[in-house]
């Protein structure tokens, strides 16, 4: 959406945020790259049916002075359908991220709100290939778009930065997790590498959603540090001295295509990952990432990527690699790849310099 702003005005509609004794109003904020993120705020004695009529007025309200010609609605999730069926748009862009019905807590409607997106969109972009395999049969003008990436924000963490304060002390080696902590990570394959290996220090960083904290597995070398700033991620990355992706092989995770895995690669860092499709191919089969299925083969990958265990010309060979597949997935060149699609629906050029309306729906 920071690219999508030098060609439109982007409204980024939050999920709404209930509080107490408070009327249904907008909280709108404009970030430092342009995009114009706006929160739904409503009591929190409101039902559900309450809440999405609530959401839907004041979408309305925000949008009855703006001329509907050239607007795109882009939804991140079929669930905002409910409250923007009677929009009118130009061009509708469903980006199709994750398989969110397959997710814990998902709403039962989900599925059903999808088939009308689908009906409805002009285009459907997928978060990475094995989505894209599975939904290409249920639209006529689908793309895929596997993760892309940041790479100069990544990168800074092979300089050897400054180590934040919760993880100073903590031994190396240091393996190293950031991201939501939820159902898609194996917590039982991370406790059994941890007792494999009670000399490695597990440093694991996220928000823990949908699961029990107290759940989660105590051990002197797993430590929790909880969610961190975007901008702050480097740092850590930095003192690491190999990635770890442990995915859980279920059904949140059958179509799942993980940012994070050419983000450990920017920052310089070897990864281990178990065997999620979107990681084996290309990650894998081109040697960028150490597959693993089981907490033994883990443990013996990441052995096998610590520092003192690589050579010289081994790690410069593989940093060459990374960094020639990393310039292939810039977030430039996807939103321009994106936007060329938009425009061969408008019949717009690439270089179209009036801003017009643009919304994009990140509700679940």
């Amino acid at each position: 959406m920071s690219r999508a702003v030098k060609y439109f005005q982007v409204f980024f509609i939050e999920e709404p945020v209930f509080r107490q004794a408070e009327g249904a109003h907008l909280e709108i904020k404009v970030t430092d790259e342009g995009v114009t993120v706006v929160v739904p705020v409503l009591d929190e004695a409101c039902d559900r049916s309450e809440a999405v009529s609530h959401v839907r007025d004041l979408l309305e309200t925000l949008l009855e002075d703006r001329d509907s010609l050239g607007r795109v609605l882009w939804y991140y999730t079929a669930q905002a359908v409910c409250i923007s069926r009677d929009l009118a748009a130009d061009v509708v862009v469903y980006d199709n991220m994750d398989e969110l019905s397959a997710f814990l807590g998902a709403s039962p409607e989900l599925i059903t709100l999808e088939e009308e997106l689908f009906a409805r969109a002009d285009l459907v972009f997928t978060g990475g290939m094995s989505l894209y395999e599975a939904k290409r049969h249920r639209h006529a003008n689908i793309h895929p778009f596997p993760s892309s990436i940041d790479a100069p924000h990544f990168s800074t963490a092979r300089l050897g930065l400054t180590a934040p304060d919760d993880q100073r002390l903590i031994p190396h080696p240091r393996i190293g997790f950031f991201g939501v902590i939820d159902e898609r990570m194996d917590v039982d394959l991370v406790s059994q590498v941890a007792d494999l290996r009670p000399d490695w220090h597990f440093v694991m960083i996220g928000p823990v959603v949908k699961i029990e904290p107290a759940d989660l597995p105590r051990r002197p070398n797993i430590h929790w540090l909880g969610m961190k700033r975007y901008a702050e991620l480097p740092e850590y990355l930095s003192g690491w001295d190999c990635g770890f992706m442990p995915f859980a092989q279920n059904a949140a995770t059958r179509f799942i295509s993980p940012t994070k895995t050419p983000e450990f690669l920017a920052a310089g860092l070897r990864v281990v990952s178990t065997p999620i499709p979107d990681v084996v191919a290309p990650y894998g089969e081109r040697g960028l990432v150490q597959i693993a299925r089981n907490a033994a083969e883990v443990v013996a990958s990441i052995h096998s990527l610590l520092p003192s265990q690589r050579s010289g010309a081994g790690s410069t060979k593989w940093a060459r690699a990374v960094d020639q597949h990393l310039a292939l997935s810039s977030w430039d060149k996807t939103w321009a790849a994106m936007n060329a699609q938009i425009n061969a629906i408008t019949d717009e050029t690439e270089t179209a310099a009036i801003p017009v309306p643009a919304l994009g729906f990140a509700l679940q």
